[in-house]
């Protein structure tokens, strides 16, 4: 387990390097840092002071180095608009797209393995049938027509939820503050959480259901029939627990993507997370607001795929993880 760790650790080490030569590959085309920190009404001999004194002047591998030396102690730069670190403007928002994205995983996971299941047993059973021509519509439509359709029906005919914003907050240690621990904080996550559910939640009931067929045509399956182990056991236990694992494998990165895909639901619901601040940060040109939004994205992926990894021995102990004794 020590090897497969270090293993995971230098792959996230090699993908963050990528992604940091991207980030600054995309401050240095979204314009002059310079323009946006001092407006218009510098001198162009000033601007030229400036620019020798931030080293903007310097050689590309110069200042990639010393933006490489500032993001590795946590500086990424201070956001034009809110005027102040812009690390600290996105952790800000971190604890809204982390809730947003556990609730729709919930549901996603409550729904889509026994839905999945059921459609594999029972493949002509007319629920069966529905439940694959409504996740088959569910992958056509795009997430923010699933937004406007749910507060259409829910929070402008029926007044049954809130349509936007995170309701009442609590604050928790370090700062956190959640909306889980109250009433009208869970009102407000329940529109946001189905919307991002309906991205994955069709794909992973069809993904479930076809890795189910494919188990239950297997000889172990026929042997542990002929057994005369219970229907029951022989689909929760033998066949449920080997088709859990590509499940896992596609699962987790999926899972991870949510992360990115909170952009257009937050931006509908106007729920203050991430992907909301992002969209603004691009309208504002805040160059240092996108780079932060990156490269926390891209931890959350690499810290996603590292613990899916290490969940296949959970699912599955006949499996080995590489450099794992």
């Amino acid at each position: 387990m020590t090897n497969f760790i270090f293993q995971r650790l230098i792959q996230g080490v090699i993908v963050m390097l990528v992604i940091s030569v991207i980030s600054f590959a995309i401050q240095d085309q979204l314009g002059d840092p310079l323009r946006e920190l001092v407006g218009q009404s510098v001198s162009e001999s000033e601007r030229e002071v400036l620019r020798e004194q931030m080293g903007l002047n310097d050689p590309l591998w110069q200042q990639y180095f010393r933006f490489l030396g500032r993001a590795v102690q946590g500086d990424l730069g201070q956001s034009y608009f809110y005027k102040e670190p812009a690390l600290d403007v996105i952790l800000k928002k971190l604890p809204a797209t982390l809730e947003l994205v556990l609730c729709a995983t919930l549901i996603i996971a409550l729904i889509s393995v026994p839905a999945g299941v059921f459609c594999a047993i029972k493949p002509r059973h007319p629920v069966a049938r529905a439940i694959m021509a409504v996740s088959l519509v569910g992958i056509s439509v795009p997430v923010f027509l699933t937004a406007i359709g749910l507060i259409y029906l829910f929070s402008v005919e029926l007044g049954w939820a809130p349509s936007y914003g995170r309701g009442e907050l609590v604050t928790l240690w370090g700062g956190w503050r959640t909306g889980l621990l109250t009433a009208d904080g869970l009102a407000h996550l329940i529109l946001p959480s189905i919307t991002l559910s309906s991205i994955m939640l069709p794909l992973f009931i069809r993904l479930i259901r076809g890795e189910m067929l494919e188990v239950l045509q297997s000889d172990y399956i026929r042997f542990a029939r002929a057994k005369g182990i219970s229907a029951q056991r022989v689909y929760f236990v033998h066949a449920l627990k080997n088709t859990l694992l590509p499940v896992i494998t596609v699962g987790g990165v999926q899972i991870g993507t949510l992360v990115a895909y909170t952009i257009l639901t937050e931006t509908v619901f106007q729920w203050p997370g991430m992907g909301f601040i992002f969209l603004e940060a691009v309208n504002r040109v805040d160059t240092p607001l996108l780079i932060a939004y990156l490269i926390v994205v891209s931890v959350i992926f690499v810290i996603t795929n590292t613990l899916v990894d290490m969940i296949y021995g959970l699912v599955n102990p006949t499996v080995r993880l590489t450099g794992v004794k």
